[in-house]
């Protein structure tokens, strides 16, 4: 006869929270090396541009650096800086309130971080993700034709490159980032 087979002995996970669920979610969303940062660094590399990244002693620790260009680049996640008009943007319909705010408060930041790379003189272009969806090689050859011009700061959004607008006039981000 034979022996009856054993049971394996599994570990049990002990219940999360939904804090503690929402904390695991979170630390999986990744802040540097995203699919939009490393497109926008492979087509700069190609076209023999070097850089730094995420440079510490500047505002904001901008996603790219190009010293020689006096020239900043941040590559925007459409929902956490929130895009306003973007079809990849959307407050959740959970805790709506805390989101507003959150994202309100970011877009507010990234506005005063601008503002202060402007001031030391610095060029800054702003990338949404939305216009690199797709792999678009339009809009990276707009980030270069950006890094080789003269203008203080723009936005790449969509398929298009969006016109300057002057930062320190501008009275709320809303203005700044609905630049057209």
């Amino acid at each position: 006869m034979k022996p009856a087979p054993r049971k394996k002995k599994t570990k049990s996970r002990p219940v999360e929270t939904p804090q503690e669920q929402r904390s695991r979610m979170m630390r999986g969303i990744r802040g540097s090396n995203t699919q939009p940062e490393l497109q926008v660094r492979t087509a700069l590399h190609a076209r023999g541009f070097r850089y730094r990244l995420n440079a510490k002693d500047l505002p904001g620790r901008p996603d790219i650096v190009l010293p020689k260009w006096k020239t900043v680049i941040f590559v925007h996640g459409c929902f956490w800086h929130a895009h306003q008009g973007c079809r990849y943007f959307r407050i959740p319909a959970t805790r709506t309130e805390f989101w507003e705010q959150k994202l309100a408060a970011n877009a507010a930041r990234d506005a005063r971080q601008i503002e202060q790379l402007l001031a030391m003189g610095w060029r800054v272009l702003a990338v949404w993700e939305c216009a690199l969806k797709n792999k678009n090689a339009t809009a990276l050859e707009k980030v270069v034709a950006f890094v080789e011009g003269n203008e203080s700061f723009s936005q790449l959004a969509g398929a298009s490159l969006s016109d300057a607008v002057p930062l320190i006039a501008a009275k709320t981000t809303e203005a700044i980032w609905r630049a057209k």
